[in-house]
């Protein structure tokens, strides 16, 4: 007897031999108890899911001595007959050969005579899809109204390619995937009756080659066998197919979400020397990052996913202190290199690229996120949009004073304001909160950041200003010249022109006063005029008054671009004003 490859020699004969599609073996063997059985029936699913081995068991089922039933036996000539692909009652056709409108005129006549010593007629036509349009509205008429004695069984891989006059007329059954679980356990039973002994880790490697089709893992078997003899492990099937062992996608995934950059790069360019398919890579880092996510919202819940035990405890050990969004923003960085990765050229570098992005995106801030906190910052600060410096005069205090005008003009109370400065404590620490309420009137993101900062000294005409240790990122956002610029202009207008500023790291006193309140928003009616200030025995800090007619109000984008947190954004994210809104 010549040599019959696995996937034939080891073919189901039977529903209960079918493995994975319960759903549709189930269904039409209660159809069959019942009898309900339609004249017309569409198996649709990915290759090598079982659609005609379906289809012939489904034909042995009708056909058998005494059928229909389901429990027929396998010594049955009929059965044999069907089974050998020589029955004249159960007719096999190629839909991709045989898709002119000529064939199917045959098939409209031939399935008016009664069949030669079956039950039923029986047409399995595989890849229907590839009928033309003629030849499917040539059999439309036959499929909504056959004889009584005639069974359609149509298979196909592309559904959306069949006429939906044709869909209509048909039960649809949708195949699935096989499970890798399923299809290593199959494989397990195969290669014992063969006495070929093969390792887990070989078994699951054809199971992720297979892609959930078990023709093609049994095929995989097949070639393995011939390759490697009686003894099969992993090596043999990552090197036949160009597969990356599970450890190799395991570490790299672990080097991208630990930021390891050059163990990435190099872990990748040993998977590209080894001559490992790229794409099939790329594929099995977005499952490996899929299996992450749906581990880490599930909260461990391994029934949602098909992963053996090393990668459930990776898994495990992954997704400890990782978010869901930084997650999605490298699976988004991966599913766009593998929709390019066919066009490509230089497939290893569009990689590298991947690489280097996936590992910006784990912290990657997005723009509702961000604006999230700007809208936070501005409702701490007071819910008053920055406006520049010219456009404002609350409480009588002009903000564009220069220092030598405010050294010209008779002194105004900074009480004025609405905030009068804190009862007691030292002249530093009043001159303190007046400066704070003042750059509040300019910038309320400014003053969100001083208001963590204190004064440490104020000596030859210079103020430290000093940010406690849990705050010091806040001075390399302070520390520039245009917040020099803004310091040195309030603290003119309050008494003390030509004062220099710097920043230190420096802790804060325990006695240290609590920090000023934010001002409420500015009134739509000009404040009154105040009055001037009486003279007082103790030194009294003054600003200049406003001016009987400011200029207008800037509008727009100029609001924002002066502000030095807008611009600190406009910086990072490379980005400019495009509108402003209200």
């Amino acid at each position: 007897m010549s040599y019959q490859v696995i996937a034939r020699k080891y073919r189901p004969q039977r529903f209960e031999d079918v493995v994975g599609q319960e759903h549709v073996t189930q269904t039409l063997a209660n159809a069959i108890a019942r009898k309900r059985i339609a004249h017309a029936y569409l198996f649709v699913g990915p290759r090598g899911t079982g659609k005609t081995t379906i289809a012939r068991i489904f034909a042995k089922c009708l056909n058998c001595t005494d059928g229909p039933k389901v429990d027929f036996s396998d010594d049955d000539s009929r059965v044999q007959e069907i089974a050998e692909g020589r029955s004249l009652d159960v007719l096999e056709i190629d839909g991709a050969s045989n898709n002119g409108v000529e064939q199917v005129r045959e098939l409209r006549e031939t399935c008016k005579y009664a069949p030669a010593k079956s039950a039923f007629k029986i047409y399995i036509i595989d890849e229907v899809h590839m009928l033309s349009t003629a030849a499917f509205n040539a059999l439309l008429k036959t499929l909504e109204e056959p004889p009584a004695h005639v069974k359609f069984m149509f298979a196909t891989t592309e559904p959306e390619k069949v006429l939906a006059t044709i869909l209509s007329r048909c039960q649809r059954f949708d195949l699935r995937r096989i499970p890798s679980g399923l299809i290593v356990k199959q494989l397990r039973q195969i290669a014992g009756k063969e006495s070929v002994t093969i390792d887990d880790a070989a078994l699951y490697a054809i199971a992720r080659g297979a892609d959930g089709g078990m023709r093609d893992a049994e095929s995989a078997l097949d070639q393995l066998i011939s390759f490697c003899g009686g003894e099969i492990v992993e090596a043999d099937v990552l090197s036949m197919f160009g597969l990356a062992a599970q450890g190799q996608i395991l570490a790299l995934s672990q080097a991208v979400l630990a930021g390891e950059t050059e163990n990435a790069l190099q872990l990748l360019n040993e998977l590209a020397r080894q001559g490992k398919d790229l794409g099939r890579l790329v594929s099995e880092l977005l499952q490996h990052f899929r299996n992450l996510l749906i581990f880490q919202v599930s909260r461990g819940e391994l029934a949602l996913l098909e992963v053996s035990e090393t990668e459930a405890a990776v898994l495990a050990k992954q997704a400890d202190g990782l978010s869901s969004d930084g997650l999605t923003r490298m699976m988004d960085v991966l599913a766009d290199c593998e929709g390019r990765l066919r066009d490509t050229a230089s497939r290893k570098i569009l990689l590298e690229v991947t690489l280097l992005k996936m590992i910006e995106a784990r912290h990657a801030v997005s723009i509702d996120t961000v604006l999230k906190q700007l809208q936070q910052l501005r409702a701490e600060a007071g819910g008053v949009l920055p406006r520049p410096a010219a456009a404002r005069a609350t409480g009588g205090v002009a903000a564009s004073a220069t220092p030598s005008q405010a050294a010209a003009r008779p002194p105004v109370a900074v009480a004025a304001t609405g905030h009068a400065a804190p009862a007691g404590g030292s002249e530093l620490d009043q001159l303190w909160h007046k400066l704070v309420e003042a750059i509040s009137q300019v910038s309320p993101f400014v003053r969100s950041y001083f208001i963590e900062a204190h004064p440490v000294s104020l000596s030859k005409n210079l103020l430290t200003i000093g940010f406690d240790p849990e705050f010091a990122e806040h001075r390399a956002l302070v520390d520039n010249s245009r917040n020099h610029a803004l310091l040195q202009t309030k603290l003119a207008e309050l008494g003390h022109p030509n004062v220099q500023v710097k920043f230190i790291q420096a802790s804060a006193p325990e006695n240290r006063p609590p920090p000023p309140p934010p001002p409420p928003p500015s009134p739509a009616a000009p404040a009154p005029a105040p009055a001037p200030a009486t003279p007082a025995a103790s030194p009294v800090v003054a600003v200049a008054p406003a001016k009987p007619n400011p200029p207008p109000a800037a509008t727009g984008k100029d609001d924002f671009k002066n502000d030095p947190l807008v611009q600190k954004a406009l910086e990072v994210f490379k980005g400019q004003i495009v509108e402003v809104r209200s």
